[in-house]
């Protein structure tokens, strides 16, 4: 899981933004929100323009250099934030995979370029590197010892050159290292907007209805369209040749993608990803930018509740108010985002929130300024 987060010179973030999932206040209800002490479900509020999408590609920078897998879009081409003189971005994350506590820091010129990096595993450094003083990498892993550590190409990480390039003892560090690289694989970022745009898990694009019909999942999806408020019946039909999903009508057929509104296009790119959420359990953690931008509040609440069985790790960034209620999750998994900071409501009042009180009708009362 990961526990902490934090970056500088990074995009809209000048110094040090900070964001800890670790801050959870022990509250007796909806325990299944906080995992060992760490939020697990979490719902990001803020003003337009505050970086809740910026937070986003900031935490899944660490795809582009640890994984196979790219951007489908340049989320990284402004890079450094503009007031900040330093040449180099700084990242900070921390997971615990059951008794490990991993450490991972990083610096980067750009998206690709990286100068610094340094892993621990429970406070013991097992790779460092600072290219501004050396190419010369320093690592620790059992397994290593005779593996060149001369690493002169900026492109390269030096953790991803020790998995791809070690046969690594078996022991504990080692084991919770590829722990390590498994949650990065299986990160994922998504949003629906102007248009449909992801990071990590995969690699290319493909047709999200060819997918859902590949894998046998069309009566399955008319039930979730279903569920969601969206009457209807599915069908496939060939057009030029290819298997294409389309709405029925009584024996009467159009194609899906014709006359599906911008709510249902939303679902079916929620659904996309919701097959690999079942069916895989590869994904580690979730993070959906605006995720609710063309959902009734109804359907909003159900696409937290399918997420929440799911157990794995997610942040949603929404603006949906209504979605702040202690039926749903608790007061330190909602957080504020201002632009130099991220904080729980629990830590945004002096009062003792409770399960009775109205979140919703505080927030919007500015009860959350502390």
């Amino acid at each position: 899981m990961l526990t902490k987060f934090s970056v500088s010179n990074f995009k809209g973030f000048n110094s040090d933004f900070i964001f800890d999932l670790q801050d959870s206040n022990g509250y007796a209800f909806n325990k299944e929100c906080i995992k060992n002490g760490v939020v697990n479900n979490a719902l990001v509020y803020g003003q337009n323009g505050v970086g809740k999408s910026n937070l986003g590609l900031a935490i899944f920078d660490i795809i582009g250099h640890l994984s196979d897998m790219e951007p489908n879009e340049p989320f990284y081409a402004t890079y450094l934030n503009a007031y900040n003189s330093s040449k180099t971005a700084n990242f900070l994350y921390e997971f615990i995979f059951d008794t490990c506590k991993v450490t991972y820091k990083y610096s980067k010129t750009d998206h690709q370029a990286i100068v610094y990096e340094s892993f621990s595993i429970n406070g013991n450094e097992l790779a460092f590197i600072d290219r501004t003083i050396s190419d010369e990498a320093k690592v620790y892993f059992k397994g290593t010892e005779s593996l060149k550590t001369n690493l002169s190409n900026l492109n390269l990480s030096i953790l991803k050159y020790v998995k791809n390039n070690s046969e690594l003892a078996r022991n504990e560090e080692n084991e919770c290292f590829m722990k390590f690289i498994d949650f990065v694989e299986g990160m994922l970022f998504f949003r629906s907007l102007q248009e449909n745009t992801y990071i990590g898990l995969e690699s290319g694009s493909r047709t999200i209805a060819t997918d859902i019909i590949e894998r046998g999942n069309v009566s399955d999806f008319e039930v979730f369209l279903n569920n969601a408020g969206v009457e209807c019946k599915l069908t496939v039909v060939k057009e030029s040749g290819k298997d294409v999903l389309a709405f029925d009508f009584n024996g009467r057929t159009i194609a899906f993608y014709q006359i599906a509104s911008s709510g249902t296009r939303s679902l079916i790119l929620f659904y996309y990803w919701l097959q690999r959420l079942r069916e895989e359990s590869r994904v580690s953690f979730l993070f959906i930018d605006e995720f609710d931008a063309f959902y009734h509040y109804e359907l909003a609440v159900l696409i937290v509740k399918q997420l929440k069985k799911n157990e794995i790790q997610f942040i949603l960034t929404t603006h949906n108010t209504s979605l702040m209620t202690n039926d749903l999750l608790r007061p330190d998994c909602y957080f504020i985002m201002k632009k130099e900071s991220i904080k729980s409501l629990s830590r945004c009042s002096p009062k003792e929130l409770r399960e009775a009180h109205n979140l919703e009708k505080m927030y919007k009362a500015d009860s959350f300024n502390a």
